[in-house]
């Protein structure tokens, strides 16, 4: 919560001008301080290096100030992850209040701590520069500071992450709007969608955005995006989301505008691929894949309010990002495939709906889904697929209308049989010869 402000009572009345920046400043202030998340520094292990200030890193046209952690056992290639603070705090409460170094010190990666030292401590979202690449202000500042970390300890430019908090959240947001060459994925605590903080008057704040009455329709919020780099036609950085249902700072339904942003963004629809409950009060949404790297990633707290972070979730975006494995992560396969199904059984019959899904970087064209029914298993009769033969060892190929699956992209067939006592689902399956993992 924001410190408790002592009143003043002047003996002379303040000027006009002052009086109106002070309205300007006082709840922008007010609502975006954030109390450092202490729980996870006490609980996180303590770094084995320190936290160290770099000068001249590059191009700086906000004057931020630039700090990295590098762990005493840094890989020979490190991955590269960006820790945004909130609105009134600094790179050093983001490191101790966070458990990205100690998370660091186990895997391996590099932590490039922002700092910035205009007077509201606050990041720079609003500005039509900001909301532009390479328009100056504080985005063109953290990028230089990627690219002297990523010279400086040979990293891997491929595997550069993002993630901030409340202020450093909306960041997350234009960083990945802005430089989708740069990060390849986010991971956003309390934040807004990219765009949505921008004002035309000079002012940090927004209020419509912070209230939760900014909506527009997906496309609409991704154009916004995709306006940032007009004429980039390369991948897109993944996103994880997080919101507290009781935030009445930035409020809830933004991150269902976020939602709409980057799924549109990403061309991963609208539906929810996953829905889960990872804790208690949780609710996990995925979309365009239901694995731990899916495109986007919703988690929504019931009931938690702004200051949402505690110690475990920088874990959970670090899975998010792939880094979870010995500091890096390896490129998705040119073709790969997750199938779910659900089956509904009666007496001596059954349906079966499947969803395929793309999780491979390019698109699989002319599809064919092969797996073994179970024993006493017969096809009658199916969906949005053709099936051969209607036993054994079948073989489901695309129809006209869906013979195509974009990465990251599905296509929902189904199929209804006879059994004569089991009616379970086949458990392996190929997508044109691509052993599937099963959902």
């Amino acid at each position: 919560m924001p410190p408790t402000a002592t009143p003043h009572h002047p003996r002379t009345p303040l000027r006009p001008a002052v009086l109106a920046l002070l309205a300007a400043l006082l709840p922008l202030l007010a609502a975006l301080t954030l109390v450092a998340p202490a729980a996870a520094a006490r609980t996180g292990s303590v770094p084995t290096a320190t936290l160290t200030e770099v000068t001249g890193f590059g191009e700086n046209p906000s004057d931020l100030r630039m700090y990295v952690y590098v762990p005493s056992g840094v890989a020979a290639r490190p991955a590269v992850v960006v820790a945004v603070h909130w609105c009134g705090g600094s790179a050093s409460a983001m490191y101790s209040g966070t458990e990205w170094a100690s998370l660091a010190d186990r895997y391996g990666f590099v932590v490039v701590y922002p700092s910035v030292t205009r007077a509201s401590k606050c990041f720079d979202v609003s500005s039509s520069q900001a909301l532009r690449r390479g328009g100056g202000s504080d985005p063109v500042g953290v990028r230089s500071m990627v690219d002297w970390v990523t010279r400086t300890y040979s990293a891997d430019p491929g595997k550069v992450y993002v993630t901030g908090i409340s202020s450093g959240a909306m960041m997350t947001n234009v960083l990945l709007g802005d430089y989708p060459d740069v990060f390849a994925a986010g991971a956003a605590f309390s934040g807004v969608p990219f765009g949505c903080f921008a004002t035309t008057d000079g002012s940090e704040w927004n209020s419509a955005c912070a209230g939760g009455t900014v909506t527009h329709t997906a496309k609409e919020w991704g154009d916004l995006v995709r306006a940032a780099y007009p004429g980039y036609t390369g991948p897109r950085p993944r996103m994880q989301l997080w919101h507290g249902t009781a935030d009445d700072t930035l409020r809830y339904p933004n991150l269902g505008e976020e939602i709409k942003q980057w799924t549109d963004v990403l061309g991963a629809g609208q539906t929810p691929t996953a829905t889960d409950s990872p804790q208690s009060g949780w609710t996990r949404t995925r979309y365009g894949g239901t694995g731990d790297r899916a495109p986007v990633e919703a988690i929504g707290l019931q009931g938690v309010g702004h200051n949402l972070y505690t110690y475990g979730m920088a874990a959970r975006a670090l899975t998010f990002f792939g880094l979870d494995a010995g500091g890096s992560e390896p490129p998705p396969p040119a073709v790969g495939c997750e199938v779910t199904v659900t089956t509904s059984a009666w007496n001596t019959g059954l349906t079966a709906s499947v969803t395929i899904t793309n999780t491979g970087t390019t698109t699989v064209s002319g599809w064919k889904l092969g797996f073994t029914l179970p024993a006493g298993q017969t096809i009658t009769g199916g969906w949005n697929a053709t099936y051969s033969p209607s036993s054994g060892s079948v073989t489901a190929a695309d129809v006209s209308y869906n013979g195509s699956i974009a990465p990251h992209a599905g296509v929902s067939i189904g199929y209804q049989a006879t059994h004569t006592g089991n009616a379970a689902a086949p458990t392996a399956y190929t997508l044109n010869g691509t052993a599937c993992t099963v959902g």
